[in-house]
């Protein structure tokens, strides 16, 4: 799988965040593969369903090459918002819908493919079945390359996987919220070969003022000049070292800190400021 190991978060650059024009997308989609970020990650519900269509516009005036990037969305969630006449917040996962739902991302992200489908969030009402039918013929028109899911858990990838291999799976993971390394989601990747992605991948470090998060500032403050890095490369550092060979989704909409985050690749932290951080963040030694 040929994913670049920062991945470029969509969620912010429209409606939700930055609000970027045109011309602002198409420079930073080109300052992203410049410096090795080729990888776009979006979701149909981003900026209230239009987050797609604002990067496919961009894209399509930018000059870069489709097969040298790598476009990943999600579908399953249906808002209660004004563009769509649902009641209620819920899942769909019905074969129609889900084929409606890629062939408006390709048509908005003005795109004949997708790398990688994800369903977005399980449903308690998924039927394997009815989802197979969707991927299979997503699949075998060239719509879709590859096929995931997005916070769940190794039993629900095993009831999907009924009928399917699920080949990704892109979970919340940072220092200070690690549950997956320990609820048996990251060893699922590592054990079955799926593409591990974190969202939010700094955790609540730069948005929160807890205990937790101070005494966590006392061990970065100190670690940032060992290793001449910011505290956002730390932490990005920190789920790197995962064996799962995780892949952050980094949500910035800031070229800077873009640049640093794909720099922070390159930082190999020693095993023990590991725990030292991780010690930190959970208020106790390990066990």
């Amino acid at each position: 799988m040929k994913y670049s190991r920062i991945i470029a978060g969509t969620m912010t650059w429209g409606k939700w965040g930055k609000q970027l024009s045109t011309a602002e997308m198409i420079e930073l989609m080109n300052h992203c593969v410049e410096n090795n970020i080729t990888t776009f990650d979006h979701a149909d519900i981003y900026g209230d369903y239009t987050n797609e269509e604002d990067f496919g516009k961009a894209f399509a005036k930018s000059g870069i090459d489709r097969d040298n990037i790598q476009l990943i969305s999600k579908c399953g969630i249906q808002f209660n918002v004004k563009e769509r006449s649902n009641r209620v917040k819920h899942y769909d996962y019905n074969r129609d819908y889900i084929i409606k739902s890629v062939e408006r991302s390709l048509k908005m992200l003005q795109t004949d493919y997708l790398d990688l489908l994800l369903l977005h969030r399980p449903s308690p009402l998924m039927d394997p079945s009815e989802i197979a039918e969707a991927i299979d013929q997503l699949k075998s028109e060239g719509k879709i390359k590859q096929f995931g899911v997005s916070n769940f858990s190794p039993s629900q990838i095993q009831l999907i996987e009924k009928n399917n291999k699920v080949e990704a799976n892109q979970v919340e993971f940072s220092l200070t919220s690690n549950g997956v390394m320990n609820d048996g989601s990251l060893d699922d990747c590592i054990a079955n070969d799926r593409l591990a992605m974190s969202w939010s991948p700094l955790g609540s470090y730069f948005r929160e003022e807890s205990k937790a998060n101070f005494r966590v500032k006392e061990v970065l403050t100190k670690l940032t000049k060992k290793y001449d890095a910011t505290e956002d490369q730390l932490l990005l550092a920190w789920i790197l070292k995962h064996p799962s060979k995780i892949h952050p989704v980094v949500g910035t909409a800031t070229p800077q800190r873009l640049k640093l985050a794909m720099d922070a690749v390159a930082i190999a932290m020693d095993l023990q400021d590991w725990f030292i951080l991780l010690e930190a963040n959970e208020g106790h030694e390990v066990a």
